[in-house]
């Protein structure tokens, strides 16, 4: 063979043996990423169930301490938490040492101090847990049953970007009315038997007040992020306009995304793939209200999308609002985490996961079965609209790796 033929075939195989090496190691990873993603799926299934204990096996005895300590740029809380039901427990059990108005907003809350300093954040209830709510698909009051519902969907889900959240009944007259407020305190009223408040927001108004029965009223308390992790606002770029007869750039232009994806943070970075994370989260819990999301401040791109305020969630579950997917089907990408995830919740999982995750809570059943029904079908219109994106692209285009090693420290 001429000097310049074995040239040419050696130059072949060398190739060919750089391809088959890339491939295989390519694969070796893919299948261990994989194997890893079905590992922690496991130990999520394993830890579901949260009994709310008192007692602490932690260096720390304050379990304001602990859940402070837990949070990270990319997670409120990490994947295990041995310390999560001892904390949930003070959260509904601690005594409440002020109570004010809520914070800025639309919606009706008040702001609660606990004993040991921490600040919670109080939902009335305003459903009972068979109603259906009409109309837009971001109408009606906030529901506190879905705030606890989206926090363990987000465990369920690997996300770990919503704050804590669980089921408090609070006396009216005992717990909250010694030690609120003026400002609180003259939003206090009597209907028929019942103590009543409408506290101060945007919608709140005298004449449709949150009513305890009789003082006794179910809520829902959100732990407070540490003061040392101030947050910053950002409007969504899917958000809506909220203004009949006028839509927003996403809902009449296919290409939308193109023009996401050259603006900061969403051109480089995890944000844009947060964004996808969070659109499936909505769409499953039916919450079409996200117009803004908020992460932590100075972040240049890098923080989480924090998941917070979730009550416009599971009102009507017959209602599966499709436009709530707009971002996974306009950039048609998603993270290889959280499409294993998803496939390992199919065939009635994501249904009984959730249901265990809320078994203990103390306002169980916190869900009617009607909107866990619609939380399966939900997941399955998901697949299916990955499925249409790597049928067009190809998976390698759709899959995206996207895998952070976190610390806790």
């Amino acid at each position: 063979m001429k000097l310049k033929q074995r040239v040419v075939v050696l130059a072949i195989l060398l190739v060919i043996f750089i391809f088959t090496k890339v491939f295989l190691i390519d694969n070796l990873d893919s299948s261990a990423a994989n194997r890893e993603d079905q590992r922690a799926f496991h130990r999520m299934m394993a830890s579901l169930r949260v009994e709310l204990d008192p007692r602490l096996d932690h260096t720390l005895q304050s379990p304001w301490e602990i859940a402070a300590q837990w949070v990270v740029p990319r997670e409120v809380y990490p994947e295990e938490t041995p310390e999560l039901g001892a904390v949930m427990h003070a959260m509904t059990t601690k005594k409440i040492i002020k109570a004010d108005v809520g914070y800025k907003g639309t919606q009706l809350k008040a702001l609660l101090i606990l004993e040991g300093g921490q600040k919670v954040v109080f939902k009335p209830k305003r459903y009972a847990r068979d109603y259906v709510v009409g109309g837009e698909p971001y109408a009606g009051y906030d529901r506190h049953n879905a705030e606890v519902a989206a926090f363990h969907l987000d465990r369920i889900l690997g996300f770990r970007r919503a704050p804590l959240v669980v089921g408090r009944f609070v006396n009216l007259r005992t717990e909250i009315k010694p030690v609120a407020t003026e400002q609180l305190l003259g939003t206090f009223m009597t209907v028929g038997n019942n103590t009543c408040f409408y506290g101060k927001c945007y919608y709140c108004r005298e004449t449709e007040p949150a009513c305890a029965d009789g003082d006794i009223m179910e809520g829902s308390v959100t732990l407070w992020l540490p003061d040392v992790w101030p947050l910053q606002k950002h409007r969504h770029p899917w958000g809506r306009t909220y203004r009949e007869g006028k839509l927003a750039r996403w809902e009449y232009d296919e290409s939308y995304c193109d023009a996401v994806k050259k603006t900061s943070p969403y051109d480089s970075g995890p944000r844009l793939l947060d964004i996808i994370d969070t659109a499936i989260f909505d769409y499953l819990i039916g919450n079409a209200d996200r117009h803004h999301y908020e992460s932590f401040q100075d972040d240049e791109g890098a923080s989480m999308l924090i998941l917070l305020d979730n009550a416009k969630s599971f009102g009507n579950p017959a209602l599966d609002e499709r436009s709530i997917l707009a971002p996974l089907y306009q950039c048609c990408i998603i993270r290889v985490s959280t499409w294993n995830r998803l496939n390992s919740l199919k065939n009635g999982v994501l249904k009984s996961a959730l249901k265990t995750a809320m078994s203990h809570d103390p306002i169980s059943p916190v869900l009617s079965d009607p909107h866990l029904d619609a939380l399966d079908q939900r997941l399955l219109s998901i697949l299916a609209t990955v499925k249409q994106c790597t049928d067009q692209f190809g998976p390698d285009v759709v899959l995206v790796e996207d895998r952070m090693t976190l610390s806790h420290l």
